[in-house]
């Protein structure tokens, strides 16, 4: 067959595979089990052969988007999980023991570093480190070290990790690099290349697109050794090694704590999916120019975005990403104009807590999101009081421009 490029793959993705009828997408399976007519095969596929037994591990529709997350991820398997967290929850649980070392960004997502909490209660060890500087990675290192985690950017500061010299630094010290992939998705950027064992993505987001249906997911690269890492059960070892890592995980993740994504989620976001690099080129368009616009108004005090030549890993951003920046950004508003009063008067963009959509949506970060963290956290993270968190959609830019353009004026005028 010939070699096709992202987006042919993930539309005939489900065709190319065993659809009922000559459908072009897999049906939704409802059923929670499977049965067989041998037992000796039921048996087999219980001790590892490739099939379906209780829906709590899997089905053929989760199957379906798990290969579409494969595709676009270049890995070597994939497994699909009820929420973005959940998958981080189920690599962390399972990988890690009493006695590890994690060392994780310090600009992390508001959940996950409420799970660090959880992590720390269990006796797990984390560190967290500025990852826009790979040496300090490299120095908070230790004997104990298994782990190396860090977004691709930074929500919502929007600092950009040295993901390739992280990614070097794990390679020489044997360590599991992760990377949440979320807000960059495997459009912008396929971590396997800056050397990443895990790819984690938050699929309620950029892949699912129109924030209908959650979900999370996690890639294997393939590129990790995991002959060499001391956690994996020795009950799970009696495969090829190359996939031990991630049937603990699906043992321990999906069997053992239920973290399982719905049939009806998993198509929907596999639909989704087929149009990821249309919505993104656009979204990337849009808030380019948006950004650009907000950074000359002069009601505007400061715009955090990559593309902007300002921003310190503008160059870093551009090799990575190939000069497209992702949704989001931070603005700070000129002293004297209230953040509040100015998101009330946003008509076209909308007041949530999401990003990835198709729409714009806006939030004060340290008053939302971002609150139980403290003034000492968000100050760490670079979460200033008055920040405003954008999540750019695919409206018309010009009418996003105006929307923003009306309430500026306005506040500056009252």
């Amino acid at each position: 067959m010939a070699k096709h490029g992202f987006t042919t793959n993930i539309l005939h993705c489900d065709r190319r595979g065993s659809v009922e009828h000559g459908a072009v997408h897999k049906p939704i399976h409802t059923s929670s089990q499977y049965a067989y007519a041998d037992s000796r095969e039921l048996a087999a596929v219980f001790q590892g052969k490739s099939g379906y037994t209780y829906a709590r591990q899997g089905t053929p529709t989760t199957d379906a988007l798990e290969k579409k997350i494969n595709l676009m991820e270049d890995g070597l398997s994939s497994l699909t999980f009820s929420t973005g967290m959940a998958a981080l929850s189920a690599l962390f649980t399972t990988l890690l023991r009493a006695g590890d070392h994690l060392i994780s960004s310090q600009y992390i997502f508001g959940n996950t570093n409420s799970l660090f909490g959880t992590l720390q209660l269990l006796g797990i060890e984390i560190t967290l480190v500025d990852p826009t500087d790979a040496k300090a990675v490299a120095q908070a290192i230790k004997p104990n070290t298994r782990m190396v985690f860090t977004e691709t950017i930074a929500n919502p500061g929007t600092q950009v990790a040295d993901l390739e010299g992280i990614g070097k630094i794990c390679q020489e010290h044997k360590l599991v690099y992760v990377v949440d992939n979320t807000l960059t998705s495997p459009w912008l950027l396929q971590p396997r290349k800056v050397g990443a064992s895990f790819v984690m993505n938050s699929l309620s987001k950029h892949i699912g697109g129109h924030a209908h249906a959650l979900g999370g997911s996690l890639t294997d690269t393939g590129l990790f050794d995991w002959t060499t890492y001391p956690n994996i059960l020795d009950i799970y070892k009696k495969s090829a090694p190359a996939g031990w890592g991630m049937l603990q995980i699906k043992k321990k993740g999906l069997r053992d704590m239920g973290a399982t994504l719905a049939a009806d989620a998993a198509h929907r976001i596999a639909v989704g999916a087929e149009t990821l690099s249309l919505r993104l080129d656009k979204i990337c368009s849009n808030a380019m120019a948006l950004a650009t616009f907000l950074s000359n108004h002069p009601s505007v005090a400061r715009v955090s975005y990559p593309g902007l030549k300002n921003h310190p890993q503008h160059e870093r951003a551009k090799k990575l990403f190939g000069a497209r920046y992702s949704m989001l950004m931070g603005v700070e508003l000129a002293p004297g104009i209230d953040p509040f009063d100015f998101l009330n008067k946003l008509e076209v963009v909308i007041l949530a807590t999401h990003v990835g959509d198709t729409r714009t949506l806006a939030l004060p970060a340290a008053h939302t999101i971002y609150y139980e963290m403290g003034p000492q956290l968000r100050a760490q993270m670079g979460i200033a009081d008055g920040l405003i968190r954008l999540s750019v959609g695919i409206e018309e830019e010009q009418d996003l421009i105006d929307d923003f353009a009306r309430a500026l004026d306005s506040c500056a005028t009252s």
